[in-house]
């Protein structure tokens, strides 16, 4: 699924936040009065009639806009972060050569860096695209794509270091439906299951071939074989790996980036480090051991945390292992009420991070 997927398949969503439908206001928007006031020598191109009947648009705007953005990921910590920012409407005339961008441009512009980011403020942010497209459209969408830093930590030492996260929210109103999904990821460490196994079976052939059966041992001697070279003749191997989530939140759900990460950070339980010193390091691989996962181990994993969460309305997630044992992948995917057929493929791409 692509970026501009996204809103079509929103359209499709039996999970949509219902609000009180507004008459069609023939209000004029400020930004079209300031235009009224501008030189009637200036032409406007874009509002031209077209001679011939052409096709409406689904979908029309600007990608990639730099602003600034507040976000407060649920922990009450507000950040001011730097975004790229999408805005789009709809244009249902096809007597009309194209919208007005710079409208788009200045509501999100006076919205986005003035108030904080969340489900009420920017419901109201697409009706003000629409109010300023009145008869060209019926549908917008805003895409909002940052990074989150994240003071962490470290695992048993005093230290702690910085994550960033990327996120993306996106925000669509369709008729009176008002959608949002949240997008993340999360990278942490898999360990593999079938590597350990055959790992461990090594470890025992080289015991039982240092310590014939019948032969006198001693506690102190065992010690020290399992501290050397010898205890370890062989290591599992591991990989950095991603897991790519998106969901829909609920209606009156809140805009909680923090408790996602929770969520999934805690069900996967290897998530990687910041500040490391030698204890965090060894704790590390502790908590590595004795959690080996295959990509379906990870998945499902992640599964029941989402399900557990209320405030979730859908979600569709993708889990990659980078194989440290193979050039290719090891990649898992799941969705629960997500818009679209279930054998889609390219969630992982689809996420626009």
């Amino acid at each position: 699924m692509t970026r501009g997927d996204v809103p079509l398949a929103l359209a499709r969503s039996g999970r949509a936040r219902e609000t009180d439908a507004r008459p069609a206001a023939a209000v004029t928007h400020p930004l079209a009065a300031h235009e009224a006031e501008y030189p009637r020598a200036a032409p406007d191109v874009a509002a031209e009639a077209l001679a011939l009947h052409e096709a409406a648009i689904d979908w029309v705007g600007m990608q990639g806009i730099d602003m600034p953005i507040l976000f407060d990921a649920g922990d009450g910590n507000l950040q001011r972060c730097h975004a790229r920012v999408d805005a789009f409407v709809n244009l249902v005339r096809p007597d009309r050569r194209g919208i007005h961008m710079s409208r788009l441009y200045l509501s999100a512009d006076q919205r986005l860096g003035a108030e904080p980011v969340g489900p009420a403020m920017l419901e109201s942010l697409l009706r003000d695209f629409l109010q300023s497209h009145h008869e060209l459209a019926d549908r917008a969408r805003v895409g909002i794509h940052f990074e989150y830093l994240v003071r962490r930590k470290a695992l048993r030492s005093q230290f702690h270091g910085w994550r960033a996260y990327p996120v993306c929210i996106e925000a669509a109103l369709i008729g009176n439906a008002f959608h949002l999904d949240l997008a993340t990821q999360v990278v942490y460490s898999s360990t593999c299951p079938a590597s350990a196994a055959l790992s461990r079976q090594l470890v025992q052939q080289q015991f039982a071939a240092d310590f014939p059966a019948g032969q006198p041992m001693d506690h102190a001697t065992v010690v020290a074989w399992l501290g050397s070279g010898c205890g370890m003749i062989a290591t599992p191997h591991a990989q950095r790996s991603i897991a790519r989530v998106q969901v829909r939140l609920a209606r009156e759900a809140p805009l909680n980036l923090a408790g996602l990460l929770e969520r999934v950070e805690r069900s996967l339980r290897t998530a990687v480090q910041t500040a490391v010193k030698r204890e965090d390091e060894q704790a590390f691989a502790l908590i590595n051991g004795k959690n080996p996962m295959f990509c379906e181990d990870a998945a499902r994993r992640i599964r029941r945390a989402l399900d557990a969460d209320a405030g979730i309305a859908a979600y569709q997630l993708h889990v990659e292992h980078q194989e440290s044992l193979h050039p290719h992948d090891a990649v898992a995917e799941l969705r629960r009420n997500w818009p679209g057929p279930a054998h889609a493929s390219g969630v992982g791409h689809g996420f626009s991070l």
